[in-house]
């Protein structure tokens, strides 16, 4: 059984320009003790679908208008009180953010806002969340954690502000971390530490992983299975090997084919043509196709295309394709 499971979920945005469906319809299930990566391009609703797990928006604007989110014995998210979920947030489903140091009190010294979690959800007098606190820094590997305790977050580096947003994250060991983009800002010798700490704490623990990025490598790296976003939608889904050695989706197709890795040295990178689309209002049929060198006519008619497995796809492995529908009746 899933730990998590997203069916249909819209989240709606309210602008002066009218009503942004940032996630239309996104479906997906994440399973105990594994890491699940959603990928897409800037604005492609990424974070936006993870934020609603929780309703972490930050402002009046945005609401999920419809869908479930099931989390495994806790209920529908989606349904919950404002007080009910605020009980989840941290104990069962914990957040890390992209940009640490913002994530963060400045002016608050990092042993007391660790601690300021453990006795939010628990039992426990200062000293011993303070000694809670040290225990979690050297469980991320920090250095020196006790100088650290007494820090401000604008004292650390970036790399260590992170370890201590993971170690926030982990103080109530959750069932479930959604980490969004927690290496963007990183320089690449400390991504991968973050990285590895984060496949770690895996499989230590047992603790699923949401890792939001838009880099291809970083979900080869450590995700075991992976959704593919654009414009909204979920347009491919399955296991990492499966999507990335054998992509199905023209989207997905075009975003391998403009990483530097996936051509020879004489060869030209392929990018992709124009922009995505307005997410206030969207294009018929297939949002990718104006941007699709494989379009056809029937793309760009009606309603956006499903999920759907392929005759001779892996199992699990989904796409969102019209042609190979139109390619699997014909066959």
């Amino acid at each position: 059984m899933s730990l998590l499971s997203v069916r249909d979920l819209v989240t709606e945005f309210q602008s002066p320009s009218g009503t942004a469906r940032a996630v239309d319809g996104v479906s997906f299930d994440v399973n105990p003790g594994e890491i699940f990566g959603i990928v897409g391009e800037s604005g492609c609703g990424k974070s936006a679908t993870c934020r609603s797990i929780l309703r972490l928006f930050g402002g009046a604007s945005a609401q999920v208008a419809s869908g479930q989110i099931m989390l495994k014995e806790t209920g529908d998210l989606a349904r919950m009180h404002e007080r009910e979920l605020a009980q989840v947030r941290g104990r069962d489903v914990a957040f890390i953010f992209q940009d640490p140091l913002s994530a963060l009190n400045p002016t608050m010294r990092i042993g007391k806002q660790i601690g300021e979690v453990i006795r939010r959800h628990r039992k426990a007098s200062r000293a011993e969340a303070r000694e809670a606190a040290l225990q979690l820094l050297r469980d991320v590997h920090v250095t020196s954690p006790e100088r650290r305790l007494d820090a401000y977050p604008h004292e650390l580096s970036g790399g260590l502000r992170q370890r201590v947003v993971i170690a926030m994250a982990l103080a109530l060991r959750p069932r479930l971390i959604i980490a969004d983009e927690p290496t963007t800002a990183l320089d690449v010798t400390v991504q991968d530490q973050i990285l590895r700490l984060l496949k770690e704490r895996r499989d230590s623990l047992g603790t699923s992983i949401i890792l939001v990025t838009h880099d291809l490598g970083v979900v080869s790296q450590i995700c075991d299975r992976m959704a593919v976003m654009y414009a909204g939608r979920v347009v491919e889904t399955g296991a990492v090997r499966d999507v990335l050695d054998a992509p199905s989706h023209p989207y997905t197709q075009a975003l391998l084919a403009a990483l530097p890795g996936q051509v020879s040295r004489d060869s030209q990178l392929i990018p992709i043509k124009g922009a995505p689309p307005s997410l206030i209002d969207p294009p018929a049929g297939c949002r990718f196709a104006p941007r699709c060198a494989l379009a056809q006519p029937q793309c760009a008619i009606g309603a956006a295309p499903g999920l759907h497995s392929r005759p001779a796809a892996a199992e699990g492995h989904f796409d969102a394709c019209i042609l190979n529908e139109v390619s699997h009746a014909a066959a």
